[in-house]
């Protein structure tokens, strides 16, 4: 796989190395010896699969863009990218486990965390010893993550944490909470800090796992925090900077979640054209017809395009540049296209289509989740048409 980014008028040319393709190919092997022959059942019984996190923790794959010496693979978000999509390919619960515990909980710690704080918490969640769960939504603040209740207030050494959170994955399977709250309510988002807190400790009280219109095996929950002691030395990163350091958070978020957006557009577009070449009707295969032909070309064209965004997202964050805007963009075009391209895939599949035997009745309940998560698409296009007012001057 090669591809062209047009980087401002200079274009940079650039192979998969080999190191990325050992990722892809490897993960790819792993998702259909272990992944697809009981997704259904998974889907279907929404159990959580235990059993096949620790194998990919085994594999270096929950801790696969961090630092070797924190615990990590030591990869890049490239490879990061690439391992998404072949699990998302099979299983989108699977894949979003994978994302939000690497990019958000740990990822958090990973970014803001001091060097204590990562030899504690981040080693085991990197070699996937610990899950962990980041703690941003509660019931009155989606969108408007600043208006966020949840408090913290510093008691001696130590801070008081009170509030609720909600649609938190791995809410209830986590073993290690990032937790925002606000420190000083008077300062609006700068009084915003964020906290390591462990499942355990008083106070903290997981609930029970939601039902969901899809991503059945994926743990999503509401987590209680009531009285709850948290050491001073947990305070992750500064005190009022926590706003600050989950807008970068989403940022990186955001690429995962369109690569994971890219696996799920990919396995619609497989399964319609092996459905479309076995299906006959009157006297073909329905992938002869035109107008089948041209709903799969559609969603290989779409799904590439999708695929392009999310790796020159990926690469500018492992250069260190500014990404975003291109983290937006690959977001919004991919979690879009994924739902066009699962949808498609209902309408070739036809009645088969709407029935649990086959995959994409799957795909097209979990792919909505994705034009939501992580800033749904209209506030992607907030980000963005404020991004492209940066660059045209129209703001200072």
């Amino acid at each position: 796989m090669s591809f062209d980014v047009l980087e401002r008028s200079h274009p940079i040319s650039f192979d998969l190395s080999e190191d990325q393709i050992m990722i892809r190919d490897s993960v790819r092997e792993f998702a259909a010896r272990h992944i697809a022959p009981d997704v259904i059942r998974r889907d279907m019984e929404k159990t959580f699969p235990h059993e096949i996190i620790e194998m990919l923790a085994d594999q270096g794959l929950m801790g696969i863009y961090h630092e070797e010496k924190f615990g990590g693979a030591g990869f890049d978000t490239i490879s990061f990218c690439l391992a998404l999509e072949e699990i998302a390919r099979w299983d989108a619960s699977l894949a979003l486990t994978v994302a939000s515990h690497t990019s958000l909980g740990s990822g958090h710690i990973a970014l803001a965390g001091d060097e204590q704080q990562k030899t504690t918490y981040l080693v085991p969640l990197a070699r996937g010893e610990k899950l962990a769960a980041w703690c941003l939504t509660e019931p009155g603040s989606g969108s408007d993550s600043s208006g966020l209740k949840t408090t913290a207030v510093k008691q001696g050494d130590t801070y008081l944490l009170n509030g609720a959170k909600t649609f938190i994955t791995q809410g209830s399977v986590g073993d290690v909470y990032v937790v925002l709250a606000k420190t000083d309510p008077s300062k609006g988002t700068k009084g915003i800090s964020a906290f390591i807190v462990e499942r355990e400790w008083d106070g903290v009280k997981p609930g029970q796992p939601m039902h969901k219109m899809g991503m059945n095996s994926s743990d999503t929950a509401e987590v209680v925090f009531d009285q709850v002691r948290v050491p001073a030395e947990n305070l992750l990163g500064k005190e009022g900077y926590g706003f600050i350091d989950t807008m970068k958070v989403l940022d990186g978020g955001r690429i995962g979640i369109g690569a994971l957006s890219v696996g799920i557009a990919r396995g619609a577009l497989e399964e319609s054209m092996k459905y479309a070449k076995e299906r006959k009707q009157f006297g073909s295969s329905i992938g002869d017809f035109q107008a089948i032909e041209h709903k799969m070309v559609n969603m290989a064209v779409e799904t590439d395009a999708a695929r392009l965004l999310v790796m020159r997202a990926a690469w500018r964050k492992d250069q260190g540049k500014p990404f975003t805007k291109e983290a937006s963009m690959a977001k919004l075009f991919a979690s879009e296209i994924a739902e066009r391209a699962a949808l498609e895939a209902v309408q070739i599949h036809g009645g088969y289509g709407y029935t649990k035997e086959y995959h994409v009745e799957r795909f097209l309940r979990d792919v909505k989740l994705m034009t939501i998560g992580e800033g749904t698409s209209e506030i992607q296009r907030l980000i963005l048409a404020r991004e492209l007012k940066k660059e045209m001057g129209y703001m200072e």
